[in-house]
């Protein structure tokens, strides 16, 4: 008995040994990570914008969420954090108007991982209209008011906008994660470097490389602002002298 126990905390230690050298500390550029051909346009001021690439139905983004949720708490202020749901084909569009109508009613908080666990849990296929109606109303919202947002031009706008930024951004499978416009990573860019490892592992990985993508892109920030601020006061200085 004390020979297996034994066996059983050796094989522990080695999982968690695996785990540990299976994250990247240094992120490789076509590795870990890919840099996009053409930067793509933030609007997060001075913070580094994530941007997730998301489908609810899709079984790695609801296994990816909780530790996305608690690594995205711990950023505080460095970043702003978005989501965007991806549609592959026609049939994903009732769950991209499911989640901007829920961003639109301020309700994402509240129900985002109760529609992954509805799907992923409860087995129940949110992908017609009417079994997301049906869905929302046995979670207390009201009915008219989310039928209404998730027929408007507002919502169809933004799923309109999902899919320019699905293609802009070169999306091929979810969950995807975008740092400042340019930097993409996920835990399948990073398993493919670090080899066959548990889910658990590969999002561990993909997490740190995101916090890395994120200091890197700060730096950069920084630097084009200190680059750019001379040339301004040079700008202003000669103003100033033609005035005169």
């Amino acid at each position: 008995m004390r020979l297996i126990q034994k066996l059983l905390v050796a094989v522990g230690f080695g999982v968690v040994a695996m785990a540990a050298g299976a994250s990247p500390a240094s992120p490789v550029n076509g590795v870990d990570y890919r840099t996009l051909d053409k930067v793509q346009p933030t609007d997060s001021g001075k913070k580094v914008e994530v941007t997730e690439f998301f489908w609810y139905a899709c079984p790695h983004c609801n296994a990816f969420e909780p530790a996305l949720e608690d690594w995205v708490r711990k950023q505080g202020d460095k970043i702003v954090f978005k989501r965007v749901p991806i549609a592959f084909r026609e049939s994903f569009m009732p769950q991209q108007k499911l989640y901007y109508t829920l961003e639109a009613m301020g309700k994402v908080d509240e129900l985002h991982q109760k529609v992954f666990n509805a799907i992923h849990v409860g087995r129940q296929s949110l992908d017609t209209d009417a079994a997301i109606i049906a869905f929302i109303e046995k979670q207390g919202v009201d009915k008219k008011k989310f039928v209404d947002l998730y027929n408007s031009f507002g919502v169809q706008t933004k799923v309109r906008r999902a899919s320019q930024l699905q293609e802009a951004y070169k999306i091929d499978g979810v969950p995807t994660i975008a740092i400042d416009g340019r930097y993409m990573t996920s835990p399948s860019i990073v398993g493919a470097g670090i080899g066959n490892q548990p889910e658990p592992v590969l999002q561990s990985a993909a997490l740190q490389v995101m916090s890395w993508l994120v200091a890197k892109a700060s730096k950069e920030q920084k630097a084009q602002a200190a680059d750019t601020r001379p040339v301004k006061l040079a700008h202003h200085a000669e103003a100033g002298v033609k005035t005169k």
